[in-house]
């Protein structure tokens, strides 16, 4: 039997969606096992190289090895790129002496589950997403360990376990952090407040409705904090800031929980994390989703609109008529709101990456 502190190897990258719940494993797994090894794996071209050495982590790469839609060069490549892949991976794996290999997805994700395979290492898998990406389609045939961020998501045998997210989202209480969090934001205490994010890039279709609802917002007594996305301002004809009063405009926003606790609503997209950390804390939200794409994003909201704590309205049919009739009206109405605060709060997982890491720590058991 081994009794060295486990070795663990942490699988996925590419986007924020892929690392921020990896790092929260991470970090779940080291509250648990202070000594244990991480060391997590990516890509040379994703936001990984980055966001993982900035929390501390130690990150190895291998090749991307994205799998073309249509046949073309890259099609004929693909097995030779592919194979050089899993031998990377499994050089990686033998390297750290993993005791386990826990993957959430991505390019990376394919070659690292069959390494993890031909190895005879534990494989632990978490799908973030409502419709599974086909990466953890072909782990979860390798593995019994299989977790998901939402109940619906297809996957055999999976254990909805949530999302892993952040502890200042996890932990947070809206009410007891409302005061500060408005303060911090530039907001007044006792207006309806809406706040509007298309993401870290933002969304334009998104900007523009609400660009031309800005005044009827005004006249209901709503203040709107509108994260615009970077370069994506809302401007006059002549260069100058959009002012309407009680609209205040942010590119970003450091720190999502300051959000979710100023907010009496938030309209948002409808990516899996935003999905799962506005259940957590249940906040009512009005949900667009992405109009393109394999329609994830109105998968992923379903069960939080079923559940009565958000409202989904299609991308198309988010005008400023409908904006304009609606939101004021909605948040104008307490007990709606907390109704639906409510019924998120029903769905909502706080710890998603306590539950991740145990999972981890009792495949590491089977195999000692």
């Amino acid at each position: 039997m081994k009794t060295h502190e486990p070795s663990v190897v942490l699988a996925g990258g590419g986007t924020a969606g892929h690392i921020s719940p990896l790092l929260s494993i991470a970090g779940a797994i080291r509250e648990l096992a202070p000594d244990a090894g991480i060391l997590a794996v990516g890509t040379a071209a994703g936001m990984e190289t980055r966001l993982v050495p900035a929390a501390g982590y130690e990150l190895a790469t291998i090749e991307r090895v994205p799998f073309p839609r249509r046949p073309s060069l890259d099609l004929l490549k693909l097995p030779f790129r592919f194979g050089t892949a899993v031998k990377q991976a499994r050089r990686i794996i033998e390297r750290a002496g993993a005791d386990v290999v826990v993957g959430v997805g991505g390019y990376v994700s394919t070659p690292m589950y069959i390494a993890a395979r031909l190895a005879k290492v534990p494989l632990v898998i978490h799908e973030a997403n409502a419709r599974p990406g086909l990466a953890n389609r072909v782990g979860a045939r390798l593995t019994d360990d299989v977790a998901v961020a939402f109940r619906s998501t297809k996957l055999p045998d999976a254990t909805w376990v949530g999302m892993p997210m952040r502890r200042e989202i996890s932990s947070l209480d809206r009410s007891a952090a409302r005061a500060a969090a408005r303060d911090r934001l530039g907001l007044e205490q006792d207006k309806p407040t809406l706040i509007v994010t298309g993401g870290s890039s933002g969304a334009a279709s998104i900007n523009r409705t609400i660009r031309a609802s800005l005044e009827k917002f005004a006249a209901a007594g709503i203040q709107t904090l509108h994260i615009t996305g970077k370069g994506k301002e809302l401007r006059e004809p002549d260069g100058s800031l959009v002012s309407v009063p009680g609209y205040h405009q942010v590119e970003f926003v450091d720190g999502m929980e300051n959000v979710y606790a100023a907010a009496d609503l938030l309209l948002a997209r409808a990516g899996a994390a935003t999905v799962c950390e506005i259940a957590a804390v249940g906040l009512p939200a009005v949900l667009v989703p992405l109009p393109h794409g394999n329609g994830e994003q109105a998968l992923n909201a379903a069960d939080l609109v079923g559940a009565g704590g958000a409202v989904m309205v299609k991308d198309a049919d988010f005008t400023p008529d409908w904006a304009t009739a609606e939101l004021p009206a909605l948040l104008q109405d307490h007990n709606k709101l907390q109704a639906m605060a409510t019924a998120a709060a029903g769905l909502g997982i706080r710890d998603a990456d306590t539950r991740m890491a145990e999972m981890v720590f009792r495949a590491i058991g089977r195999q000692q």
